[in-house]
C-alpha cells in the first residue's frame, strides 16, 4: 500500500472506529444497566435499537450536507452531537433518558458512516477503494477486541457510567486528529447546494439502480446478522454459558476477529476474482455456515466453543462481502458520492435495526434465537446475490469500457 493510502487508512480508520466504540464498549455493562436502572433484557437492548436508529436516518443528512459545505465541516458537526449524547448517557438517570442519550449519539455518530465512505469515493474506485476501505477495517478491528475488554476494565472499577464518558473523550481526540491532519477531499468547485428537488432526483436515481439497492441490502443483511449478535452476545454468554465480563470480551472479540482478518483479503481477492465473484462466494460461504449452526443449535449441539468457532467461520465469510459491497454500490454514482454514501448507510443500518427489533421478543437469552436470526440474515442475503451479481458484472464492464 502506498505511504499516502496508508496514511489516509490510519486517520479514517480512527474516525470510523468512534461507532463501533460507541456500541462494543457498554457490551459489558449491559447486564449492569438492567440492574441499575431496573428495567428488562429488552429495555437494555433498547438502548441500542435506538442508537441504530438514529444512526441510519442520520446518515440521510449528513452525505447531502458534505456535498454543499464540505467533509470536515460536516464531521465536525456529527462528532459534536456525538460528544453531547455521551455526556446525557453518562448522567442518565433512568432507561428512558438513557435511550434517548444514545438516540442523539446516535445522531451525531451517523457522520463517521458517511463522511469516510465519501471521501474513499473521492479519492478511489474499483479495487483500490475496496483496498482501502479494507486497511481501515483493519484499524477498525481495534474496536471489538479492545473495546469490550475497556467497558468491562471500567466497569470493574467504576460503573457503567464513565464508559460513555471515555466514548466523548475518544471521540474529541479523533476528530481533533482528523480536522490537523487529514485534507478536504471535496474541493469547493465540486461542492452541491442542498435543495429537496436535487435530493429527490438523485435519491430517484439511486433506488431505480437495481446493483445500488441490491448491494446496500446484502450488506445491509450482513451488517444486520453482526448487529443481532452484538445486541444478544453479552447476555448469551454470561447467563447462559456463566462468562464474567472480562471473559465475555474475550469471546465476543475471538468471533469478531475472523470477520477482520478477513476484510484484509478482500482487496487482492477483489483483483483476482472481481467484486461480483468475490461478494457471491462470501455471501454463499456466510450463508451456509450460518444456517449449519442453527441447525446445530436446533438438533442440540449448543456448546459453548460450536457457537464460537461457528460464529467465527461465518463472520469470516462476511469480513471480505461488507467492504466490498459497500465500495462497488457507490462505483457507478461518484457525481452523487455524498447522498449515494448517505442512503446505502441509512438503508444498511435501518436494515439491522428492524432486524434486531424483529429478534427481539423472541429472545430468551439462549443462543438459539440469536443463531437463528443470523442465519436467517444470511439468507436473505444470498437470495439478493442472485439477483444482483449478473447486474453488477454488467456495470463493472461498462464502466472500465468507460
Amino acid at each position: 500500500m502506498q505511504t499516502g493510502m496508508f496514511r489516509t487508512a490510519i486517520l479514517l480508520g480512527l474516525i470510523c472506529v468512534t461507532g463501533p466504540f460507541a456500541i462494543d464498549m457498554y457490551l459489558p455493562a449491559l447486564p449492569a444497566i438492567e440492574a441499575a436502572l431496573g428495567t428488562s433484557i429488552s429495555g437494555a437492548q433498547l438502548t441500542l435499537v435506538a442508537y441504530f436508529l438514529a444512526y441510519g436516518l442520520g446518515q440521510l443528512v449528513y452525505g447531502p450536507l458534505s456535498d454543499q459545505i464540505g467533509r470536515k465541516k460536516t464531521l465536525l458537526i456529527g462528532m459534536s452531537i456525538f460528544a453531547v449524547g455521551a455526556v446525557i448517557c453518562a448522567s442518565a438517570p433512568s432507561i428512558e433518558v438513557l435511550v434517548a442519550g444514545r438516540l442523539i449519539q446516535g445522531i451525531g455518530g451517523a457522520t463517521v458512516m458517511v463522511i469516510p465512505r465519501a471521501i474513499i469515493r473521492d479519492m478511489y474506485t474499483g479495487a483500490q477503494a475496496t483496498r482501502l476501505m479494507a486497511a481501515i477495517m483493519l484499524v477498525i478491528s481495534i474496536s471489538p477486541m479492545l473495546a469490550p475488554l475497556a467497558g468491562s476494565a471500567i466497569v470493574t472499577f467504576g460503573s457503567w457510567r464513565e464508559i460513555f464518558l471515555v466514548m466523548g473523550i475518544f471521540a474529541t481526540i479523533s476528530l481533533t486528529l482528523a480536522q490537523v491532519m487529514l485534507p478536504e477531499t471535496l474541493k469547493a468547485d465540486r461542492r452541491r447546494k442542498v435543495n429537496i428537488k436535487e435530493l429527490s432526483r438523485s435519491c430517484g436515481i439511486l433506488l431505480r439502480d437495481p446493483v445500488f439497492v441490491g448491494l446496500t441490502f446484502i450488506a445491509g443483511f450482513g451488517m444486520a446478522s453482526f448487529f443481532v449478535f452484538v445486541s444478544s452476545a453479552s447476555f448469551v454468554y454470561t447467563g447462559s454459558y456463566g462468562l464474567t465480563p472480562t471473559q465475555f470480551s474475550l469471546a465476543f472479540a475471538f468471533n469478531a476477529v475472523g470477520f477482520f482478518m478477513a476484510t484484509q483479503m478482500a482487496g487482492r481477492l477483489a483483483d483476482k476474482w472481481g467484486l461480483a465473484t468475490l461478494i457471491g462466494r462470501g455471501v454463499t460461504g456466510f450463508a451456509v455456515c450460518a444456517t449449519g449452526l442453527a441447525a446445530l443449535e436446533v438438533a442440540g449441539f449448543d456448546g459453548l466453543w460450536v457457537l464460537l468457532i461457528g460464529l467465527f467461520l461465518a463472520y469470516a465469510f462476511l469480513g471480505v462481502v461488507i467492504p466490498s459491497a459497500m465500495v462497488a454500490a457507490l462505483d457507478a454514482h461518484g457525481r452523487r458520492a455524498g447522498i449515494a454514501s448517505s442512503l446505502s448507510g441509512s438503508l444498511t443500518m435501518l436494515t439491522s435495526a428492524i432486524c434486531i427489533g424483529l429478534s427481539t421478543p423472541f429472545f430468551d437469552g439462549t443462543a438459539l434465537p440469536m443463531v437463528v436470526s443470523i442465519a436467517l440474515c444470511g439468507l436473505a442475503a444470498l437470495a439478493l446475490v442472485a439477483f444482483t451479481m449478473p447486474k453488477l458484472r454488467n456495470q463493472q464492464a461498462e464502466l472500465a469500457a468507460a
